[in-house]
């Protein structure tokens, strides 16, 4: 009811402040604030193979992607913290898993006793590193501001949350929702990469680094293993969605993803409509002490904010100025580029169908009205018979003048009693001789 009303209330003010941006401009307004996650480790491996001489081999790397958004324009960015881990602190599996690479790669086909011999006699130097890519595809190095150690092993041992730290400025940001007024049953929209994009083979290298909307609703709020508030939903999520935010229809973060259901343990498929959500409020706690600086403004924020909200008002002149300035800050957006094309090549206006029949139906009116307005005119003198007789009955009789040609009267067996014959012609020469009161009713009769 509370909606209703404030819809009401701008119905009759237009132009309110309170306006709410639709479903579709609060999803353009997040998307370029989303970044994928990169966490790197290359290897300098030194494998023996049998009684050969020692060869130096840099195996392809392990890569782990996730998703990370910008909280603050001077390019701060939250993310999972599992996602980070491997370019924060590789784990003891990824320096084995090189090893063996560098062994097929070295050895070529061995045993397996004899290529598990040759990856655990191996000497191998790793090399973690960490980056973002923007959806316009810029790469920027980043470094982990803040950890929060993520699932370990059956227990929780944090909040599965990293703070990053990227050298920028004037970047899209989100802004935190209250995740304490959420409520079962509202509507919320995951943002990120998933990796059945990521590696999708019909898909371009362009569309990938494009972040990816699902959509959802709160399904229940839970606790993990530790007693910590978890948000669930029904939103599909996959591998590569983790750190990304999920935000409300009107585009602020609600919580960022955290962890999926998987069948049959860690290794099995994904059973959609049970994902897991860290909490906004939990992610501010995580900031405390940080000094990031959440009120901060972003001026792309305001170019772009500013464009989508003219080109959906319809102004789109207006709405390309924006869109230039947001590009000039942060160039070749895919969603920029998008919608600078939509507002050059605007849709056609649908046909005021509403106004012109409005237009006719005042049109009508008013001919109906001239209409009356002309035969009351004409007929303002206009006597019935009735009355002419009541009038007759009455003690001011009236003086009857039969204004029929001559022809006609001589003809016509109906002649009013005590009336005066007078022709037009006679009428419109002046000759007529009429002698009468002049406050006496005078009644003329034709045919």
């Amino acid at each position: 009811m509370r909606r209703r009303l404030a819809l009401a209330f701008l119905l009759l003010v237009p132009g309110s402040a309170a306006a709410e941006v639709s479903v579709q401009e609060a999803l353009l307004r997040a998307k370029p604030a989303v970044a994928l996650v990169v966490a790197e480790v290359s290897a300098e491996v030194v494998v023996l193979c049998g009684g050969g001489p020692a060869k130096k081999i840099s195996p392809a790397p392990f890569r782990e992607t996730g998703t990370g958004w910008f909280l603050s324009p001077s390019g701060w960015m939250i993310t999972n913290a599992h996602v980070v881990s491997p370019g924060q602190r590789p784990p003891k599996w990824v320096e084995e898993q090189q090893a063996r690479g560098a062994v097929r790669e070295a050895c070529g086909n061995l045993s397996p006793q004899a290529a598990a011999v040759a990856a655990s006699r191996a000497r191998v130097k790793l090399e973690p590193s960490l980056y973002v890519i923007l959806s316009n595809g810029i790469r920027l190095p980043a470094t982990v501001a803040k950890y929060s150690p993520p699932v370990a092993g059956e227990g929780m041992s944090g909040r599965d949350l990293a703070l990053l730290r990227i050298e920028a400025a004037d970047m899209p940001s989100l802004k935190l929702a209250d995740s304490s007024g959420a409520k079962l049953g509202d509507r919320i929209h995951i943002l990120g990469f998933p990796g059945v994009v990521l590696s999708h083979e019909l898909l371009n290298a362009s569309a990938k680094v494009e972040a990816s909307v699902t959509n959802g609703a709160i399904s229940g709020f839970k606790q993990d293993v530790a007693g910590q508030a978890v948000i669930q939903t029904d939103a599909p999520a996959a591998w590569g969605n983790s750190g990304g935010p999920v935000v409300t229809s009107l585009g602020d973060v609600l919580g960022v993803l955290t962890f999926v259901t998987t069948q049959g343990g860690a290794e099995g498929g994904i059973v959609q409509g049970f994902n897991f959500v860290i909490p906004s409020a939990a992610v501010l706690e995580f900031l405390k002490t940080t000094g990031v600086p959440l009120d901060e403004k972003s001026k792309f924020n305001e170019a772009w904010h500013a464009g989508l909200h003219d080109f959906f008002a319809g102004g789109y002149a207006r709405a390309l100025k924006h869109f230039a300035e947001a590009n000039r800050l942060l160039p070749e957006l895919p969603d920029v580029r998008r919608m600078t094309a939509e507002a050059e090549n605007p849709p056609p206006k649908p046909f005021p169908w509403a106004t012109v029949a409005v237009a006719v139906t005042i049109a009508s009116l008013a001919a109906y009205g001239a209409m009356l307005a002309l035969r009351w005119r004409r007929n303002r003198y206009r006597i019935r018979p009735s009355d002419v007789a009541r009038l007759l009955e009455g003690p001011d009789r009236p003086l009857i003048l039969d204004v029929r040609d001559t022809a006609a009267y001589e003809k016509s067996p109906v002649k009013i009693p005590n009336s005066k014959h007078v022709t037009p012609q006679e009428l419109a020469a002046g000759a007529a001789q009429l002698k009468s009161d002049p406050n006496r009713t005078l009644v003329a009769y034709c045919t």
